[in-house]
């Protein structure tokens, strides 16, 4: 079970069309403005790993689900370990907002390779100081999706109502963890949301290397 925390580390997670990337773009707005130093980030990443999901996930490439599984957890150990990383730059002061991270594997890929697979899979890395879970319901998220000009391999409306129980178990199950979890309406308007999210991370205390 991944209990250590990573101090400076903030998670944005939802399903496809929740509003995890305008949310994610707002708060790094706002710390510039604050003068905050910070990072913002994403899964899958754009290294050669997280180009070729993404090739996956716009059915460029075929995989099996566990090949996936296997290629996210990868992505993240460099995202996380690599030059310039997560870890890094968390460690030397900067707050780090990440869109998507562990949680959504465990959501996404624990659907056709069970949880507990993809939760050893991911074993060791970190849980941030702040995960904010935008609980966006389905009808409103492939509504959004509705207006992209392209579908992804998870997008379908009965897909993602299991990915949303997935969030739900995953956020169970790192109840008591010491991981601040904000779960909002992902309905609600934009900037409402981002407040919301601006009043938790400005709670978090400015560590310093």
């Amino acid at each position: 079970m991944v209990l250590s925390i990573l101090q400076g580390f903030v998670v944005l997670e939802g399903l496809d069309g929740a509003g995890t990337t305008t949310q994610m773009r707002l708060l790094c707005e706002r710390l510039d403005r604050e003068g905050r130093a910070h990072a913002g980030t994403f899964e899958p990443t754009e290294g050669p790993v997280g180009r070729l999901i993404r090739s996956i996930l716009a059915r460029r490439v075929m995989a099996l689900p566990l090949t996936v599984a296997m290629l996210f957890a990868a992505d993240r150990h460099q995202h996380l370990a690599g030059p310039d990383g997560v870890i890094e730059r968390a460690n030397r002061g900067e707050l780090v907002v990440s869109d998507r991270y562990l949680f959504s594997s465990l959501a996404y890929q624990s659907i056709e390779c069970g949880f507990k697979r993809v939760l050893d899979l991911n074993e060791g890395f970190p849980l941030p100081e702040l995960l904010v879970f935008l609980d966006t319901p389905v009808a409103v998220s492939q509504a959004r999706l509705d207006r992209r000009t392209h579908r992804e391999l998870y997008d379908g409306a009965g897909f993602q109502a299991r990915v949303r129980e997935g969030y739900l178990q995953a956020i169970e199950h790192f109840e008591g963890s010491g991981m601040r979890v904000l779960v909002l309406d992902g309905n609600r308007p934009a900037d409402e949301i981002h407040e919301a999210v601006w009043t938790e991370t400005a709670r978090l205390p400015i560590h310093k290397v």
